[in-house]
C-alpha cells in the first residue's frame, strides 16, 4: 500500500452506473481574454508571459482598460471539463463563485456548455467572482492578471458528496494547496471518489507551486493515481536540473505520471510501462488552455481504458488545436481530431 490514495484499477466506461466520467474541482475565474500589443503590457507594467496575481483594485483598472475582449468560464480545471464534455464525457465542476453578475453568468455558461455545476452561486460571500484578465500577444504569448477572489475560498464544505460518490475520474488542481480550505477540499474530493471505487489525481499547476508545497506535492505523488506536469514542475518537485533524474523518482514514486515539455515529446511511465506520445510542432496562435487540453485529452483516453501512449497522443492533439485559435477551449470537434489521427 502506497498510502492512503494508493493507486486502484480504473472503472471503465461501461463497467458500472456512475454518473460522471469525470469530474474536477478548482478555482473559478472568468476569462477576459484580449489581443494587445507589447506597447499595452509596457504601459500597464505587465511583464510578458508571465501570471500574476493581482489585487481586487488592480483587477478593476486593467478590466476598464481592456480593448475588445472574449469571456469566457475558465480556470484551468474548469477549462478542462469543458475539453472532455466537448468529447461526449459527462462532467461535473466544483467550484465557488459570488451572486453576482460574473458569478451568475459562470455558472450559466458553464452548464449551457454542458458541464454540471452543482454549487449555486454564493449570495452572502465577502469577495466577489474570480476573473482574469489574459493579454494575447502577436507571438501566441500570454501575460495573465488573476483577481482570485471568492474561487480561492472553496472549502471541504463545497465539496458534494454524491457528485464525487458518482465519478469515475476526479481532475485536481495544485493551486488549491495555497490555502488550508483548498487542501482540505482537495482531499476530501479525493477520499469520497475513491472510496467509491473511483481515480484521483492532480496537475502540478506551475514550479512556484511545486516549490511552495513540495512536501505535499511529494507525499501526493506517492499516494494518487496519476500526477501531470511539465518538466519544470517535475525537476522543481525533485529539486534537480535532470530531468531524467526526476522522471526516474517520480516512476517509481507514483502510479502513473505524464510529462509534457514545451513542444517535445510526451512521456509517461506506469510501473514498467513507458510510452512516449510525439509533438507536431505548429506556431501558437494563443497558448492559453495548451495544458488544460492536453490534460482533457489525456484524461479521455485514462477514462476509455486507452493505452498509455495513445491517451498522451490524444492530449497532444487536444492541446495543438486549442492553440491555434484564441481562448482556452476547443472551437473544434476533438473526436472528429482524433479519428483522423486514428486514435479512436
Amino acid at each position: 500500500m502506497r498510502g492512503l490514495y494508493h493507486p486502484r484499477p480504473l472503472r471503465i466506461r461501461g463497467e458500472d452506473p456512475v454518473k460522471y466520467d469525470v469530474i474536477g474541482i478548482g478555482n473559478a475565474v472568468m476569462d477576459l481574454i484580449a489581443p494587445v500589443e507589447d506597447s499595452f503590457l509596457t504601459e500597464m507594467g505587465i511583464q510578458k508571459g508571465i501570471m500574476q496575481l493581482i489585487e481586487l483594485e488592480r483587477s478593476e483598472m486593467l478590466h476598464a482598460a481592456l480593448p475588445d475582449y472574449r469571456r469566457i468560464p475558465g480556470g484551468s480545471v474548469a477549462n478542462t471539463m469543458a475539453g472532455l464534455g466537448n468529447l461526449g464525457l459527462s462532467t461535473a465542476f466544483i467550484g465557488k463563485v459570488r451572486d453576482d453578475e460574473v458569478g451568475r453568468a459562470y455558472v450559466e455558461e458553464t452548464r449551457a456548455a454542458g458541464t454540471d455545476c452543482p454549487n449555486k452561486p454564493v449570495a452572502d460571500g465577502d469577495l466577489p467572482s474570480s476573473r482574469s484578465m489574459i493579454l494575447v500577444s502577436k507571438d501566441g504569448e500570454r501575460s495573465m492578471n488573476t483577481y482570485l477572489g471568492i474561487s480561492s475560498e472553496v472549502g471541504p464544505d463545497d465539496v458534494p458528496e454524491e457528485v464525487c460518490n458518482q465519478a469515475r475520474v476526479l481532475f485536481l488542481e495544485g493551486y488549491l494547496y495555497d490555502k488550508d480550505k483548498g487542501k482540505q477540499a482537495f482531499e476530501t474530493a479525493a477520499r469520497l471518489t475513491r472510496s467509491a471505487g473511483g481515480q484521483a489525481g492532480i496537475a502540478l499547476s506551475d514550479p512556484f507551486c511545486v516549490d511552495r508545497h513540495r512536501g505535499d506535492f511529494r507525499k501526493l505523488v506517492k499516494e494518487l493515481d496519476y500526477v501531470i506536469g511539465n518538466e519544470h514542475e517535475w525537476m522543481s518537485l525533485y529539486q534537480t536540473e535532470d530531468l531524467s533524474a526526476a522522471l526516474e523518482q517520480a516512476s517509481g514514486d507514483s502510479g502513473l505520471i505524464v510529462c509534457t515539455r514545451s513542444g517535445e515529446d510526451v512521456v509517461l511511465v506506469r510501473g514498467s510501462e513507458q510510452a512516449i506520445a510525439p509533438v507536431r510542432e505548429i506556431t501558437p496562435v494563443d497558448a492559453t488552455g495548451a495544458g488544460d487540453q492536453f490534460a482533457a485529452g489525456f484524461l479521455f483516453g485514462l477514462a476509455r481504458g486507452a493505452d498509455l501512449a495513445t491517451a498522451g497522443r490524444m492530449g497532444c492533439v487536444a492541446a495543438a488545436e486549442v492553440i491555434s485559435h484564441y481562448g482556452a477551449r476547443p472551437e473544434a470537434d476533438l473526436k472528429d481530431l482524433f479519428r483522423k489521427e486514428g486514435l479512436i
